[in-house]
């Protein structure tokens, strides 16, 4: 039963995580690869083993620092000012504590009001926002193949693997 309900959790970590991966305030990806190593774990890793869960965990690493560079990235191609560019990272910030608004409207607010306070024109904040906001949604995608990209060598590695111990 103890066994069961641990592949309970695997599972629901990673569809979680999953579907998370698109939500705001969810850690996705980093729920993602927790299910993945508990599954490797109760298998006892003879299906998943350490160099794939490197990868995996890698993966995950590249996936959040995408999130934290898009905006900021974002404002910087667009030629934001420092303020800019710290308003972009705060926003995205506290964007997340305001649902699905907070993470679509805070980088761009925060962008702006940086842009603004810089005393530059009306125009350059709403074009930096514009652009910081873009960033964010190629974070987004890229962050959806990242996950693709974990959930098949997952599945590979774990179906197509005999039963003895692994190494990859």
């Amino acid at each position: 039963m103890e066994l069961t309900l641990l592949w309970v959790l695997a599972i629901a970590l990673i569809v979680g995580g999953a579907i998370g991966s698109f939500l705001p305030v969810i850690p996705g990806i980093p729920l993602v690869f927790a299910g993945m190593l508990l599954a490797a774990w109760i298998d006892h890793f003879t299906r998943i083993g350490w160099v794939t869960l490197a990868v995996l965990g890698a993966l995950t690493l590249l996936a959040v620092g995408v999130d934290f560079a898009a905006t900021v990235l974002g404002a910087k191609r667009a030629g934001a000012s420092r303020l800019a560019l710290l308003g972009a990272g705060l926003g995205t910030l506290i964007g997340l504590f305001f649902s699905i608004p907070g993470i679509i409207l805070g980088p761009f607010i925060g962008a702006a009001a940086g842009e603004l306070l810089s005393r530059r024109s009306l125009e350059a904040a709403a074009r930096v926002g514009v652009a910081t906001w873009i960033a964010l949604l190629f974070a987004t995608i890229a962050r959806a193949a990242i996950l693709c990209v974990m959930l098949g060598l997952f599945l590979v590695r774990y179906l197509l693997s005999s039963t003895g111990a692994t190494w990859f």
